[in-house]
């Protein structure tokens, strides 16, 4: 399933005039997790560089339920769908939240945090929109549909990615749907993939897996479950996927460590 990670340059041709206009005003970030996946579909990216170059690395830490601390190169901390009451060990720089469930979001963050990304919109019927970089790290989401209190919400969640370290990192929430090929296009390649398991309250594990096998990710993260209805997901995997039981609750992964074949990882605190 591995296969050659084509490295994706966008060319930017301007006219003089145009030029002015771009130095008075911020130009708003290139996601490279699109820009490759449109010119590689179906592509499993893997590392293929040379021993010898040292590429930045970013931390993944399973803090427990939907919440993950991610650490950026540059020292930017992001928590993934935080509640408040599962803490990364201080105030992130950036947290996330979904409203599926209250463990999956609060209204009373900590004052520390730096910024609040909800992954609803604040403003009545208008989906979530965010594009961003903050420090080293460009943020941007993809939005979802939620079930709640027996109807069905448009854009009432959030799938939010994360580009650091020339990687494209996914969190889905708490997807409860299949996605769309739209959807699939505005997500991009991911190289890291975080999947809620649960089969009840979030996607079932069939339609899960084939969300999965779309988004052809070299390493895949369980989380929301833990015990053996996670470790019965992975071995829907087994053959397809290396399944990998950590004794650690990080992993650190950079561009040249992806590995060769796609790995179905579960932290310390998953499984």
């Amino acid at each position: 399933m591995a296969m050659f990670r084509e490295c994706a340059i966008l060319v930017l041709a301007v006219s003089a005039s145009a030029a002015t206009v771009a130095a008075q005003e911020p130009r708003p970030p290139v996601s490279q997790c699109q820009a490759i996946a449109e010119r590689l579909p179906d592509v499993t990216f893997a590392s293929f560089a040379p021993v010898a170059y040292e590429a930045p690395e970013v931390t993944i830490t399973f803090v427990g339920h939907s919440t993950f601390l991610i650490e950026s190169p540059g020292g930017i901390r992001i928590a993934t769908d935080y509640s408040g009451f599962l803490l990364p060990g201080g105030p992130p720089d950036v947290a996330t939240m979904n409203k599926a469930h209250e463990s999956h979001f609060t209204m009373t963050p900590d004052p520390g945090i730096g910024m609040v990304l909800h992954g609803w919109g604040d403003t009545p019927g208008e989906p979530a929109n965010h594009d961003m970089v903050v420090g080293d790290v460009h943020i941007r989401n993809v939005s979802t549909d939620i079930r709640a209190f027996g109807t069905f919400e448009e854009d009432g969640n959030s799938i939010f990615i994360f580009e650091l370290a020339d990687l494209c990192i996914g969190h889905l929430g708490h997807l409860h749907h299949e996605l769309a090929d739209s959807d699939i296009a505005e997500i991009g390649r991911l190289d890291v993939v975080m999947v809620p398991v649960d089969g009840g309250l979030t996607l079932g594990a069939e339609s899960m897996r084939n969300v999965i096998e779309r988004l052809h990710s070299s390493v895949v993260l369980p989380m929301h479950r833990t015990g053996p209805r996670v470790r019965d997901f992975a071995a829907m995997f087994a053959g397809d996927y290396e399944i990998l039981y950590s004794d650690a609750r990080s992993i650190r992964l950079s561009l040249a460590s992806l590995p060769r074949a796609p790995q179905f990882v579960l932290l310390n605190g998953v499984w």
